[in-house]
Formats: structure tokens, C-alpha cells, sequence
């Protein structure tokens, strides 16, 4: 059967059962690697049509620059934290002579995969992304890696693949916010949360959860709700105060939920903090434009996007190898206001 896409080198190293940096010297006709095995592994690439990545080699080794593009992909361009993640990517990208190509996916695997194609097909020198919430399969992801077209992904990162990704300390961060609604004397704190596939919905849950259980709280399941945006925090909320033991506190996945929350907590006759507590996670500016202001966890979205930037470029340039994994973690910190005691 014809192979529908190019072979890689990944895919020659893999055939041969040598490494990938052997196989990049071999093509080179490095005299590091022995001309046996040279002749073998260039045989191979001709018998199999091997095209070599020439924008990527170009970037690496020639001294006249060509025109540099990172594409990046933002779930929602409405979110503050996404904008604020452009805003630090775009800064560090322009200084370093690079140019950004935006796409959103709107939450959507298929339009994710339809941008990371075009990425491709524009011959990028570089893609970012935060992955969609429904994103299941990663075969998009593996094709831009094994095609040497360096990859980064910004908070919502993909376990299926190993790949550089720059996060903040989701679960210190909701470690601590719960922690400071329980010194505050909340008892029966509720937790609205993203879908569980995504893994800072299960960082941040853990942090909650392991917050109640080190003051001696067990957590409930009548208290967790998978909530991550205002109109449904409207909905939801309502029927959570009408049990018959409310809760005192709410810790939400993202401001826009927590401002949901203090909206109809207020509109139920709720007094806010002294009947109930909030805490959202961003910080963005209607953090200060509520009443009272929220007490949220502070994301440093823009440092996010400078180093998440610096990561790509660094590889695009040969100053870091292509298949080195680097893992930065941005601190968060709790920014106290008026939602909460």
C-alpha cells in the first residue's frame, strides 16, 4: 500500500533500529558514523522517497534569516488568560524577529486538526497550543513532530504525547486558595470544575480535595459540579442552594464561573462573604469590576506565553535539541479580596 504521508527520519531510525540523531548524521555524511552504515541508511531514505525538512534546516544553519512564523492555536480568543498568553507569546515572538499566526478552535478537536493541517501546509516554523476540551486522538499532534516541525503546548497540555509544555501550579494553586477559605472558617466548600479529561481539571481538583482532607474535610460528591463558565454557573447554582445543607464556599475552575456564582448567590439573598464564599481562578479584569471583587488565583498568563515563545524559538534556532522535552512550571498566587473573609 503507498504511504499517504512523507517518511520521517523518526520513521527510517525506527525501520533500522538506530536512533534518529544517527540517521540526521548519515544523511549529513557525517564521517561520525561509519560508511557501511551511512550507505545503508541513505539506501533506505531513497528507496523510500525521504524528503528532508528544508525550512527547519534552513532556520538551523543559514545566516540569511527567511520569514519566521509561529503558528499558535487559542481555544477562545474571548477568555482573558488565552488573550493575556497571546499578548506574552506575541512580545517574546517580536523581539526575537518571529511573527504569530492565530488560529482558534473554538473548543473543537475537528477545527484543531484543520488548523494544525494549514500550520502545516504554510510551512510554519513552529506551533503552540493549548488543546480543546473534547480533544480525544493526538495523530494531529504526532504528525507536526514527526514531520520536525517543533511543537509546545501551553496549559492544557497533552499526556498522549511527550512533548516541552509550559503550565502554571494548577494544583498548588487551588491548594492554596482552598486552603485559605478553610482558615477563614468555610466548612462546606463546593467545587465547580472543567471536564476531567483535561488535566488541569484533575490538578486542580486534586489540590482542592487534598486541601479538605489535610484539615480533616471529606470531600462530597453533592458538592462537585462540572461547571467551567458563567451561563451554566446561573443554572446550576440555584439547585445546589436548595438543598438542604448549602455550601458556605465555592472554588471555581476560572473567574467567569466564580462571578456566575456571586451573581446568583447575591440575586438568591445571599450575603457574600458573610453567608458564602468565593473563589474563581485567573485573575483577569472582571476580577475588579464585580461586586464585591473577587478573590481569585492569579495565573501570570503573560509569563506563560514568554516562556512557552522562548521554548519554541529556542528549538527553531538549534539553541536547544529538537528532541529535548522541557517541562516549565509558572507560580500562581492567591490575590485576596472581597469574596471571601
Amino acid at each position: 500500500m503507498k504511504r499517504s504521508t512523507p517518511i520521517t527520519m523518526k520513521d527510517i531510525a525506527e525501520a533500522l533500529g538506530v536512533s534518529v540523531a544517527t540517521v540526521s548524521r548519515a544523511l549529513k555524511d557525517s564521517p561520525r558514523i561509519s560508511e557501511e552504515r551511512r550507505e545503508m541508511i541513505r539506501a533506505y531514505a531513497r528507496e523510500h522517497n525521504y524528503i528532508p525538512n528544508l525550512l527547519a534546516e534552513s532556520l538551523r544553519s543559514s545566516r540569511v534569516k527567511p520569514l519566521k512564523i509561529i503558528g499558535l492555536i487559542l481555544p477562545q480568543f474571548t477568555h482573558f488568560y488565552f488573550s493575556s498568553i497571546l499578548s506574552g507569546i506575541e512580545q517574546e515572538a517580536m523581539s526575537r524577529g518571529y511573527i504569530v499566526m492565530v488560529g482558534q478552535s473554538s473548543e473543537q478537536y475537528n477545527r484543531e486538526v484543520l488548523l494544525c493541517d494549514r500550520f502545516f501546509e504554510h510551512k510554519v516554523c513552529g506551533v503552540i497550543v493549548s488543546q480543546a476540551k473534547d480533544t480525544q486522538r493526538y495523530d494531529h499532534f504526532q504528525k507536526l513532530i514527526d514531520h520536525g516541525v517543533p511543537l509546545v503546548f501551553y496549559d492544557r497540555i497533552c499526556t498522549g504525547i511527550d512533548c516541552s509544555r509550559v503550565v502554571v501550579d494548577d494544583y498548588q494553586g487551588a491548594f492554596n486558595a482552598v486552603t485559605h477559605l478553610i482558615n477563614s472558617g468555610c466548612r462546606r466548600i463546593a467545587f465547580y470544575g472543567s471536564p476531567m479529561t483535561l488535566e488541569i481539571s484533575k490538578n486542580r481538583y486534586n489540590g482542592y480535595r487534598d486541601a479538605l482532607l489535610r484539615h480533616g474535610l471529606k470531600p462530597e460528591d453533592r458538592f462537585f459540579r462540572i461547571c467551567d463558565n458563567r451561563a451554566d454557573a446561573e443554572a446550576i447554582t440555584p439547585n445546589l442552594l436548595a438543598q438542604g445543607d448549602v455550601p458556605d464556599a465555592f472554588f471555581a475552575v476560572n473567574d467567569d464561573t466564580a462571578i456566575g456564582i456571586l451573581y446568583t448567590v447575591k440575586r438568591m439573598g445571599y450575603r457574600v462573604p458573610d453567608d458564602i464564599s468565593i473563589c474563581g481562578f485567573t485573575n483577569g479584569q472582571r476580577a475588579v469590576a464585580c461586586d464585591p471583587m473577587l478573590t481569585t488565583v492569579e495565573q501570570r498568563g503573560v509569563q506563560v506565553g514568554e516562556e512557552t515563545a522562548n521554548i519554541l524559538i529556542n528549538k527553531v534556532e538549534g539553541l536547544s535539541p529538537m528532541d529535548k522535552v522541557e517541562k516549565k512550571v509558572v507560580r500562581t498566587r492567591l490575590v485576596i479580596r472581597g469574596t471571601t473573609r
